[in-house]
């Protein structure tokens, strides 16, 4: 079964995400949340690090419980950078706590995060392949970036967006891939 050449077939914690979640439709708040924390600690690494992580974000983050995050002291913020089962970047960390605040506050805002990317979406999928961003995803990327959010810059958005599925992306060579 031919894959998205990016998808590492050694790794089949890489081929489940691949299979089951890449750009496939999930606008879920919970989902939406933790998605965009991961992919703002993707910054300047590939997301399959990120991925084989992930287990771990859950367990150092509450499981994403974004009332919780919200309230990370400084004691929290030294437990997290001493967890070496996670990415231990201080900016990083720091950031995934002020994000999720705006996080809060865009999803009030908006009645759901989801609620707000349709701002931007009209509700639909966009179907492309070979790009790392797009007028979407520099859009939405500006707009986080005004309401303080770090590591969110265009390409890390437009990841999220595929991760989500608001951008399907699979290669043509791909099993899974469609276009419409």
């Amino acid at each position: 079964m031919e894959r998205c050449k990016w998808c590492n077939l050694k790794n089949p914690t890489y081929i489940e995400y691949h299979d089951n979640e890449w750009c496939k439709p999930n606008f879920e708040e919970s989902y939406l949340y933790e998605m965009l924390i991961l992919e703002s600690f993707q910054a300047g690494l590939s997301w399959e690090c990120v991925l084989n992580k992930r287990d771990s974000f859950r367990k150092a983050y509450d499981d994403f419980k974004l009332e919780k995050v919200i309230d990370y002291d400084e004691n929290k913020i030294n437990e997290l950078l001493n967890n070496k089962d996670i990415i231990r970047n201080k900016l990083k960390i720091k950031a995934s706590i002020e994000n999720s605040k705006i996080f809060k506050s865009i999803s009030e805002e908006y009645g759901s995060f989801y609620n707000y990317l349709k701002k931007f979406t009209n509700n639909k999928i966009i179907y492309e392949i070979g790009k790392t961003t797009n007028k979407l995803s520099d859009a939405i990327s500006n707009d986080l970036q005004k309401r303080g959010m770090k590591f969110v810059g265009s390409t890390i958005v437009y990841s999220y967006l595929q991760a989500i599925g608001v951008i399907y992306s699979h290669d043509k060579e791909c099993y899974l891939y469609k276009n419409k």
